[in-house]
């Protein structure tokens, strides 16, 4: 591989690659992230690890991306999305055309947590931001592992623009933002993406996760993330001395009632095979002791792995709303006010695309490094905005991220692994490498070389 480095006052970047490759000899594909990893993309990941942005002010963090995409050779447009909430959108997508073959979408996210980062690196983020959401200062790291997706997609770029005589096709990387808040996708979709730069024939996406060893992918053929609804309730009461409930109407009372009456949906209503969670994350009353307030607010979320199951939790939850509303006494203009804030589907994977990657994967890395787990909670992702409608083939996998040592001492009960948004969340920097071998077999294996 000969590679020419070109220097600028930021950054250095490989723009012209000349690779001795073949899909085939999978061990000259891990040899060259190796070295890859080693002499651009180490430096590069720690570099969004050090500056992460929150979600609708990515600013640089998308600059950067569309950098280094370009130097490559991707035509890159800038800026794509609908404006969200008084802020511009910092959508990314890079697009390179290879002659006739598919269109084959790979998105990476790009933003940031508010959480201060205790994790212990040695190049732990200090980054503060002004928050979109309250305008204070507030700590900034890259808490759920997005630094790993944003280097990886960058990393895969590179072999992708150096190895163009070995696939045929039109290849669409996607910078999203916005993910931690299940808004960036839904925003670049609002802007007719397809219509512009052309709808995919395949779409494909990868996590990182804590809760996987290094080394590993694991793929399912069902859904890897759930469907999730975030709704307001305003429930209305009559204020009173709380010395004289008498005289009023509890919104306190009557919301512990709902919040009860809630669980019931999930117990009685969802087939037991179903997975489904309603959960009340905040419950908001009243300033002091003896006085009955007029107004309580519940913060809700809903998750559930099929439309079916979400249509069942999100009818019940207005159902028990209003006729408590009612069994409380309260007029008909009075009854709970349910609104919802924000909404993603399930990410459902095509199960015969997961089972062709899948044994993509295992042919090309072993078995030992390709792992199918059901997913134990019910995380969500916006990603499913982009391949519902219109339904497009697609497959979200996942990339293990914790160290054999950190690994090996979970599974001796010496040590728990910190969850993701936890400021003690770390990932290894080498899952790159993971990132970018799993994608490329991938892309590869999508978009071969006409003959």
């Amino acid at each position: 591989m000969t590679i020419k480095l070109l220097k600028s006052s930021l950054l250095f970047a490989v723009i012209t690659l000349s690779l001795s490759f073949t899909v085939n000899a999978s061990e000259n594909l891990k040899s060259e992230v190796e070295k890859s990893y080693n002499s651009y993309l180490k430096d590069l990941f720690i570099h969004f690890h050090q500056n992460p942005e929150l979600s609708l002010v990515e600013t640089k963090t998308a600059a950067r991306l569309a950098k280094e995409l370009r130097l490559v050779g991707f035509e890159v447009s800038e800026g794509v999305g609908v404006e969200l909430n008084g802020f511009a959108p910092n959508g990314i997508v890079a697009m390179m055309k290879n002659g006739n073959g598919p269109l084959v979408m790979m998105r990476a996210d790009i933003d940031g947590l508010p959480v201060a980062e205790k994790s212990g690196l040695s190049y732990a983020s200090k980054a503060t931001q002004t928050s979109p959401i309250n305008g204070d200062q507030v700590p900034t790291m890259h808490a759920c592992g997005h630094d790993v997706h944003i280097t990886s997609l960058v990393g895969t770029a590179r072999y992708m623009a150096s190895i163009k005589d070995q696939w045929s096709g039109t290849l669409m990387l996607i910078g999203q933002p916005a993910e931690e808040n299940l808004l960036g996708a839904k925003q670049m979709m609002d802007a007719n993406i397809w219509k512009t730069f052309g709808q995919p024939d395949y779409a494909l996406a990868f996590h990182v996760t804590s809760s996987l060893p290094s080394g590993v992918v694991n793929v399912i053929e069902g859904t890897p993330f759930a469907g999730s609804d975030n709704l307001d309730m305003i429930i209305h009461g009559v204020g009173a001395h709380g010395a004289s409930p008498h005289a009023g109407k509890d919104p306190v009372v009557l919301g512990s009632q709902i919040v009860l009456a809630l669980q019931t949906l999930v117990a009685r209503e969802v087939s037991p095979r179903d997975p489904g969670v309603v959960t009340v994350g905040s419950f908001q009353s009243g300033s002091i002791h003896n006085v009955i307030s007029d107004r309580a607010e519940l913060k809700l979320t809903v998750r559930n792995t099929s439309l079916e199951t979400r249509k069942i939790l999100l009818d019940g939850i207005e159902r028990i709303a209003k006729n408590m509303g009612r069994v409380a006494g309260m007029p008909e203009d009075k009854l709970p006010e349910i609104t919802l804030i924000s909404s993603t589907p399930p990410t459902v994977n095509n199960a015969a695309l997961a089972s062709r990657l899948k044994s993509l994967w295992i042919d090309n890395m072993g078995d030992e490094a390709v792992w199918s787990m059901e997913p134990r909670g019910m995380g969500a992702e916006d990603f499913p905005y982009f391949t519902t409608d219109p339904k497009i083939k697609s497959v979200y996998w996942a990339v293990g991220g914790t160290s054999a040592s950190d690994w090996a001492a979970v599974q001796n009960g010496e040590k728990s692994i910190p969850s993701h948004h936890s400021p003690y969340f770390k990932v290894e920097p080498e899952s790159v490498k993971l990132g970018v071998e799993s994608t490329v077999l991938a892309l590869l294996e999508l978009m071969p070389k006409n003959k």
